[in-house]
């Protein structure tokens, strides 16, 4: 799908050459071990970085260069996956094929390296007035999680489940490592970024492998780095507590159930999973949602999501409180019926259709073609879209029911107003 060159030790450049796209697009994507004081310093980084460099000093200057550039599109964002944190930049812009003239795309790979090589410092560190100015951004990113219910209840299980745990920390940080940042320390975190973590650079466009090649490993001069393999934690903490019920000023009850299973990422049985976790609660058809919305009317909604990394799923449900014992017992009983291979072909047949439609769906656009390679390429065998749909297809339902009875429950979490 990709063809991987290897620019220096620790950065790799994976270029898809295909005229299905009439644009180019690039990521690059950093990687280190997920702390919080990383994840703290890196956010803060990856806004000071978004809006202005040496070249445009202003964040108006540099969209107005970018939309000149036939609105082409950079960004920079954070992200985590499992015990890693990831700073990325993606660009996307016209294919000069298309235009009567051909200097765009060199004129964004020159700002790929400007965005990149070239901050905007002041006496060889970031300028404070900007850093202050981004710092208070990602607090008020943090902040918002607690105007968002759902997303508040979800935070607080695993922060139950995984106490201490890279699953617990944000991909934003936290409040109190952002405002410890200065601009000397922002400088030294963008500096072990650049030399020290892992990178991964992508180009998906109708492009000239060896061209392109050349110009991105001229224009990207990463030096060689000992990258560190990140060891996946999965110790279990002693002592998790089993039923969690906390109020805030809100109407709708979330109640949000965790469950470990042994399979993660990668494992032999990590597709059984993901066609156990589709007929469970994954989507529209499956048992939770046809059970405890549909024919209970229990919940305004109610779904099932794997964390692969972690080996943990979660059950998640919008309800009145006064009917969350009753949700609890409805859930619950899914997963006995599962457990006892209580499947029909239909869920079956169903749940595999949508796994495939939804990888075909991601690689109709080339950022979907990217994130789905750049987390499939971590297992053994090279990923295609007809290996996997060949695997789904292939899981029987003994399959789903081995699946379902390695399921343990660990915490049940609660969130309500105050009256209830």
């Amino acid at each position: 799908m990709f063809l991987t060159t290897q620019l220096a030790k620790g950065v790799s450049l994976h270029i898809r050459q295909t005229a299905q796209f009439k644009t180019v697009n690039f990521s690059v994507k950093w990687r280190t071990q997920l702390t919080e004081k990383g994840a703290s310093e890196r956010t803060v980084l990856s806004n000071v970085l978004q809006h202005s460099n040496a070249r445009f000093a202003t964040s108006a200057a540099y969209r107005s260069y970018l939309d000149d550039l036939f609105g082409t599109v950079l960004y920079f964002d954070t992200t985590k996956r499992g015990e890693e944190h990831t700073v990325l930049m993606n660009a996307e812009t016209v294919n000069d094929n298309y235009l009567a003239h051909d200097s765009v795309l060199n004129e964004v790979i020159g700002l790929l390296h400007d965005a990149i090589f070239k901050p905007n410092f002041e006496h060889n560190v970031f300028i404070k007035a900007i850093v202050e100015r981004e710092k208070e951004m990602v607090i008020q990113r943090i902040q918002s999680i607690f105007d968002d219910k759902s997303r508040f209840a979800q935070k607080r299980i695993m922060e139950i489940l995984r106490p201490n745990h890279p699953a617990s920390i944000s991909a934003n940080g936290t409040i109190d490592a952002i405002k410890a940042i200065s601009p000397e320390s922002l400088t030294a975190a963008y500096e072990d970024m650049l030399n020290q973590d892992a990178i991964d650079i992508y180009v998906v466009g109708d492009i000239d492998v060896e061209q392109m090649t050349a110009k991105i490993k001229e224009a990207l001069p990463f030096i060689d780095r000992e990258v560190k393999k990140t060891e996946r934690n999965q110790e279990v903490p002693e002592n998790i507590k089993g039923y969690t019920k906390e109020t805030q000023e809100m109407k709708q009850g979330k109640l949000h159930i965790g469950y470990q299973t042994p399979v993660v990422f990668g494992d032999e049985d990590f597709h059984k999973m993901q066609i156990f976790n589709g007929i469970f609660g994954g989507y529209a058809h499956s048992k939770i949602f046809m059970n405890v919305r549909e024919r209970e009317s229990l919940a305004y909604y109610a779904s099932s999501s794997y964390a692969a990394q972690y080996g943990l799923l979660f059950v998640v449900s919008g309800i009145e409180p006064a009917k969350e014992a009753k949700a609890r017992e409805v859930i619950a009983e899914q997963l006995v019926a599962l457990q006892n291979g209580e499947i029909t072909d239909l869920e079956l047949a169903q749940t595999k259709a949508m796994l495939i439609n939804q990888l075909k769906e991601a690689l109709d656009s080339a950022r979907g073609q990217i994130e789905i390679f750049d987390q499939y390429k971590e297992l053994k065998d090279p990923f295609t879209l007809e290996k996997w749909s060949a695997r789904w297809q292939a899981v029987t339902k003994e399959d789903v029911q081995q699946m379902a009875q390695q399921m343990k429950l660990e915490a049940t979490y609660f969130l309500c107003g105050k009256e209830d």
